[in-house]
């Protein structure tokens, strides 16, 4: 008898009947609708946009967020679709981060009432995109140093300046730009159809091919005083955003880790050595404990963390240390599943080698390892050590 590799950490009794029942209908999506394509999808550097509707008919945009259309789920629950989407990929899981956690929680927690009503139930029926314009071309880490700027013309704003890494840009219908002012950073809404507004796709990507990365630059973009986000006075407005997608990250890295896992297993049991499975070696097997003694750990983290952010107490600090952990082992372990896949683990026939490509990308982006590593430094010694 053969075990699943969560099954060792007794996972499932740690959930409640929802929060399964989430997770269930999540993984049938990703396997019957959507894993088929990826490959494909990766290959070509593309996601289509016609993705939107079937994520959004089952309730995944925003679906931590209360009201407009929003299924209101807990946070365990959203963490759970995440690391069922990235256990397809990390676009799929991209998307939906992108879309629920900084486009519409932007707009949730900022936004006027009629700017919620406008955007939050097209955006979370997929029948509208949205994304996050914060990080620049010189400022990814240090967001307090952006360039791009909105400033006053009589009752209206004026917005230039240039925004890097923006998933979903090329797709998107509304933006949620921040800008310097007078009175420090603010966010507002743009939509893409603005004249002086241009997304262009970045190509060439090694990693997160599956998924749509553009340049957005503001060339005299005017917007009515109706554009500005009223309930964001400071940096910290963006930054609570950028939390809320962090902590999808910290479950949705584990799901990649773990379809990593599962096909290396798969492939060990079938692929014969000197006259006998790969599996039934020991230095596999090594191979294999070690990666899940690290994917289980990493699972009662996650939950640890969402319950406590169900309660309302988790903290930026606590979120670095899920990211940080959980990333960094996920990549390891994507990248131990190749070498047990050998040379066919260099093919997009096998999932490991594509989740870790992607998950170089993870790595780095919503905080590097760098930064959270240095957050938690300063938790533990109350020295700012980045500045």
């Amino acid at each position: 008898m053969t075990m699943k590799p969560l099954d060792l950490f007794g996972v499932d009794a740690l959930l409640g009947d929802e929060e399964r029942d989430v997770q269930a209908t999540v993984r049938r999506l990703v396997d019957d609708r959507l894993r088929p394509q990826l490959p494909e999808w990766f290959e070509s550097g593309t996601l289509p946009r016609e993705v939107a509707r079937e994520l959004g008919g089952l309730g995944l945009f925003g679906m931590h967020l209360q009201g407009y259309g929003c299924a209101g789920t807990n946070a365990v629950s959203y963490g759970l679709a995440c690391l069922e989407l990235e256990a397809g990929d990390s676009g799929l899981r991209s998307f939906v981060s992108v879309q629920g956690s900084l486009s519409m929680f932007s707009i949730h927690r900022y936004g006027s009432e009629e700017q919620k009503q406008e955007w939050l139930p097209r955006l979370a029926a997929g029948e509208a995109l949205g994304c996050f314009g914060l990080t620049e071309p010189d400022f990814g880490s240090n967001p307090a140093g952006m360039r791009t700027r909105a400033r006053r013309d009589g009752s209206d704003w004026i917005l230039d300046g240039t925004k890097m890494w923006i998933t979903n840009g090329s797709l998107a219908d509304v933006a949620t730009v921040w800008a310097q002012t007078g009175d420090g950073v603010r966010g507002f809404l743009v939509p893409t159809d603005t004249p002086g507004f241009t997304a262009n796709t970045v190509h060439g990507k090694l990693s997160m091919r599956a998924s749509v990365t553009s340049e957005l630059v503001l060339d005299g973009v005017r917007l009515p005083a109706s554009a500005q986000l009223p309930g964001a006075h400071s940096l910290g407005a963006p930054l609570s955003c950028l939390n809320e997608a962090r902590f999808g990250i910290v479950f949705g890295a584990l799901g990649a880790a773990r379809d990593s896992l599962e096909t290396a297993i798969a492939y060990a049991g079938t692929r014969e050595v000197f006259d006998r499975p790969l599996a039934g070696y020991q230095l596999t097997q090594e191979k294999l404990a070690d990666m899940t003694l690290e994917l289980g750990k990493g699972m009662l983290l996650a939950i640890q963390l969402g319950r406590i952010k169900d309660r309302g107490e988790i903290t930026p600090d606590q979120i670095s240390v899920g990211k940080l952990n959980n990333v960094r082992e996920a990549i390891a372990i994507a990248r131990e599943c190749r070498t047990i896949l050998g040379a066919n683990g260099i093919t997009l026939e096998y999932s490991p080698l594509r989740h870790a490509n992607n998950l170089e990308s993870v790595l780095t982006y919503e905080g590097t390892s760098e930064m959270h590593l240095l957050s938690i430094g300063r938790a533990l010694t109350g020295h700012a050590a980045f500045r």
